[in-house]
């Protein structure tokens, strides 16, 4: 009889295997229920970056402009033949096979990353060639810049030439094909309607990759930046966040080689807020134009603001020619002629005897000037051992401090800071900031100013102090070295009767009056200091800065700089008109060759009356 085996519903070992099975298919399904749910918005954001790039496009630069709304610094559009190599994927394609059949054919080694390369050249080179024909040009494709441009910038234009001419633009805009892979592009580069005018104030201004982020979405994308501007020197660079303008973007669809497929959002760039400055361009004008064929600076300053009116710098260069770069040639140029120097803000020089009237301010403080005062000028004055000579070799006779200003007594001065004392002298030159910058808004204000003392000597130099030391400081010579504006500030600090003047490029027309410390001295003791300065106009040695019709309070000077041989300078402050002073002026005129004989009366005067007409009697 047959046995008949029965066999459980249930083995055990199949129950393993229903467990295993279970959690793996449990695994699963929570694997992908947290993909798709939990992660989804990771991937989709991969997705993007893989898939979109943003174009970040510079917004154009606030122009410039002077105290009344005229344009200084503006905009221009500048044109470029560029390619785009997005559309040159054929061309690049079959360029590339043809290279490898002919090494093939040739029996050579096929070096494809090296052909792949060579194609590229090859191909916009071809390109550039029908330009040069077009143009009459000779230029040559970059293959370093092209393959940096490649691997790096493929989104952007590649540049075949750059800035062209108005004749050159619209004979390609007449020829090239709508369809050609060559287009036209426009950029926007600065523009100086004035040329040279206010150079080392207005500055210049460079290419940068580094640009103002533009807001809002995709700015996690994989980006890439046209060229902005940024400042070099001058305003441009002081406000230069201020003058940028606002990015704007295009989001782009790419293959996965980086080529573009589809623009999905543009984002348009906007222009900078213009800068209103506080020059004048009729002052500023005759500024420059008082310099012109010299070297020197001359700053004007607005004597109850602090704004500054106009300053000026020469040699100079025509800001034209620094856009849209600065060639070798332009460089070497003005570095040749030391014209990137700003001698206003930036140039040390022993101030002369514009400085006498600080040490007549110390003498006033000391209570050592009092109207009956007087020296017996004979040409020299024995201090120690040395004879120290006055301007006038025959002397001025007996002399007050009236006459000591208007004529530029030495020895009348000489004395006076012998009986102050250096340490007095050195605390007078300080109360008016001659020991430390102005904070002028330009960059680069130097900070080498010196207002000797007997400590500072010796520490520096390691020697004492004499009395010859005392002497050549009171007459603004010997260690002293100030700059131009630091005296145009001076000069606008007496004329308020104050010691600081904090001078300003920004204008503001309900700037209020600025108010600083108080010069200190008894009002009839500031009354001579004015009047013998007013005499200097009238009778002395500034008589050539005189103005029909106008009371100008003035001191000239002539200073000498040694380097190897004696360097004139030619100095003059001023202020005007003196019954209510609008405007402070310094003027610096340095010697270049000896036959030259520049003096602050003849060679300073002039330009500082052009700049005091300009400002107080303007044409209608």
């Amino acid at each position: 009889m047959p046995q008949i085996k029965h066999y459980k519903k249930e083995a055990p070992r199949l129950s393993v295997f229903y467990l295993i099975f279970g959690v793996l298919f449990l695994t699963l399904v929570v694997g992908l229920g947290w993909r798709q749910l939990v992660q989804y918005d990771s991937f989709i954001k991969q997705e993007k970056q893989q898939s979109l790039r943003r174009i970040l496009q510079p917004g154009t630069r606030g122009n410039i402009v002077d105290r009344s709304g005229v344009l200084l610094v503006g905009n221009r559009p500048v044109f470029s033949a560029v390619i785009y190599l997005n559309e040159l994927r054929p061309a690049f394609r079959e360029e590339y096979h043809r290279q490898v059949r002919q090494a093939k054919s040739r029996g050579q080694k096929v070096d494809r990353a090296h052909i792949r390369q060579k194609s590229r050249q090859w191909v916009v080179e071809r390109y550039l060639t029908q330009l040069n024909i077009l143009l009459r040009r000779r230029i040559r494709v970059d293959d370093k810049e092209l393959e940096r441009h490649f691997a790096q910038r493929l989104l952007l234009p590649f540049p075949l030439i750059r800035d062209l001419t108005l004749e050159e633009y619209a004979l390609l805009t007449e020829r090239l094909p709508v369809t050609s892979a060559v287009q036209i592009y426009t950029d926007s580069t600065r523009y100086y309607p004035h040329g040279a005018l206010a150079a080392h104030v207005l500055g210049y201004v460079g290419s940068t990759l580094d640009i103002p982020e533009t807001q809002g979405a995709f700015t996690h994308l994989k980006t890439f930046s046209l060229r902005g501007k940024e400042g070099r020197s001058g305003l441009e660079k002081a406000f230069d966040e201020h003058l940028q303008g606002k990015s704007g973007a295009e989001i782009w669809l790419v293959d996965p080689a980086g080529f573009q497929c589809e623009r999905i959002e543009k984002i348009p760039s906007t222009q900078g807020p213009a800068l209103h400055t506080s020059l004048d361009l009729r002052t500023q004008m005759a500024a420059d134009h008082a310099l012109e064929g010299l070297t020197g600076a001359i700053v004007a300053i607005a004597v109850d603001t602090g704004e500054v009116l106009a300053l000026a710098s020469h040699p100079s260069y025509d800001l034209n020619t620094l856009v849209p770069y600065i060639s070798h040639e332009v460089y070497e140029g003005i570095n040749s002629q030391g014209a990137w120097l700003n001698r206003a803000t930036q140039g040390l020089y022993p101030p002369g005897s514009p400085f006498k009237v600080i040490t007549a301010l110390a003498g006033l403080r000391a209570g050592i000037l009092p109207e009956t005062r007087q020296t017996d000028c004979v040409g020299t004055l024995r201090v120690g051992t040395r004879l120290f000579p006055c301007m006038k070799r025959s002397g001025h006779g007996v002399v007050h401090l009236d006459e000591a200003i208007a004529y530029s007594c030495n020895p009348f001065f000489y004395q006076l800071a012998l009986d102050v004392g250096p340490e007095a002298l050195a605390a007078e030159a300080c109360r008016y900031g001659l020991d430390k910058p102005t904070g002028l808004e330009l960059p680069y204000e130097t900070r080498r100013m010196l207002v000797p003392t007997p400590t500072w000597k010796k520490e520096n130099r390691g020697a004492n102090w004499f009395g010859g030391d005392t002497a050549n400081t009171a007459i603004g010579q010997g260690f002293l070295l100030t700059t131009p504006l630091q005296m145009a500030c001076f000069a606008a600090s007496l004329a308020r009767g104050e010691c600081t003047t904090v001078p300003t490029f920004l204008h503001d027309a309900n700037r209020p009056k600025q108010h600083t410390e108080l010069i200190g001295l008894p009002r009839e003791d500031y009354a001579r200091l004015i009047h013998a300065m007013e005499l200097t106009t009238q009778i002395g040695t500034g008589k050539r800065m005189q103005i029909p019709g106008v009371r100008i309070a003035a001191k000239t000077g002539t200073a000498q700089i040694n380097v190897k041989k004696d360097i004139d300078l030619a100095w003059s402050i001023a202020f005007a008109p003196v019954d209510d002073p609008k405007i402070a002026v310094c003027v610096l005129v340095e010697e270049v060759d000896k036959a030259d004989r520049f003096q602050g009366g003849t060679t300073a005067c002039p330009p500082a009356r052009a700049v005091l007409e300009a400002y107080l009697n303007p044409s209608p």
